[in-house]
């Protein structure tokens, strides 16, 4: 049986939210970000959720195992800005059991 898990996300004013996210609904951060309304509209996800904006970039800030970058994040990050090592598309990350703890900044 799917449960929520738990997901840390600090918004772009450096607030620090601990947020509970349904597993069996295929959501991403991204969604998760819109939800819980942690970024102004209209500044996050602005194509959707298909990996063509980098509205929803943000930065892994620990060890939580996620899947690779797909081809079109990675081509997406390398023309974004505010680039890092931690860098990924939130649209990208699909929330199930094995991210429960992860802790992520949004990107300015």
């Amino acid at each position: 049986m799917a449960q929520d898990i738990s997901i840390t996300i600090i918004d772009r004013e450096g607030v620090r939210h601990q947020v509970q996210s349904p597993t069996d609904m295929n959501m991403n951060i991204m969604e998760l970000v819109r939800a819980y309304e942690l970024a102004p509209e209209g500044t996050i996800g602005i194509c959707g959720g298909m990996a063509m904006c980098a509205s929803c970039q943000c930065y892994i800030l620990n060890d939580i195992e996620l899947p690779e970058k797909s081809q079109d994040e990675e081509a997406m990050l390398w023309e974004a800005f505010n680039v890092k090592e931690n860098s990924r598309l939130g649209c990208q990350i699909h929330i199930t059991e094995e991210i429960e703890g992860l802790e992520l900044e949004l990107a300015p």
